[in-house]
């Protein structure tokens, strides 16, 4: 199962997000592919992405997520085992966006959402102070990215694979040109348990 997870104010409707639909179309994986409308709510956003893949195996799961869907992907990994992409992914939201409290309009459509300073609280109980497992993880960042420092990312995922683009946007509007590596990683099907030594 690839869960896509989007970023602030997004939707299913990201650019990412339909790359990544499209080509699993092509290759008829469709199956595999989750995309919610995330709540708001952080709390509801991942619980919303818990249910999605509540019948799923660990080892059978890697979630996607850009900006502030990285950041539950993070903390999603780190609960359940699961794989994770992140694609520019935002390290301490509940800073970030303590700067949008309010009606917020959506990127794609006319609907707004209205963050609360209890969604904040919520960012913050979600936190992951350092991961474990960086073999689990694959971290696409950008040095071009306007809205998040990528020395942020690589300070929060040491260890993990990585692939630094010089240059680029925080939409990573190249990233048909890396479909293939983030496809191949949600692939892997790694052990769930580090052998034991011999």
């Amino acid at each position: 199962m690839i869960l896509y997870l989007h970023g602030f104010r997004s939707s299913p409707q990201s650019f990412k997000a339909r790359v990544m639909r499209a080509r699993l179309a092509e290759l008829g994986r469709l199956g595999e592919w989750q995309c919610p409308a995330l709540p708001v709510s952080p709390f509801d956003a991942v619980a919303l992405a818990e249910s999605l893949a509540a019948d799923e195996s660990p080892a059978d799961v890697t979630v996607v997520g850009s900006s502030l869907g990285g950041y539950y992907a993070t903390y999603l990994a780190e609960k359940h085992g699961w794989r994770a992409v992140l694609l520019n992914p935002a390290v301490v939201p509940q800073r970030d966006l303590s700067h949008f409290l309010g009606d917020q309009p959506l990127w794609h459509g006319d609907g707004s959402i209205t963050v609360l300073p209890r969604h904040l609280d919520e960012l913050r109980a979600l936190s992951v102070a350092s991961i474990t497992r960086p073999e689990r993880y694959y971290l696409i960042a950008a040095t071009g990215d306007e809205v998040l420092d990528y020395r942020t990312m690589l300070d929060h995922y040491p260890g993990v694979r990585t692939t630094l683009i010089q240059g680029g946007d925080h939409a990573i509007s190249d990233f048909p040109a890396h479909l293939a590596e983030v496809l191949a990683f949600c692939d892997q099907t790694p052990p769930l348990v580090a052998p034991a030594a011999a």
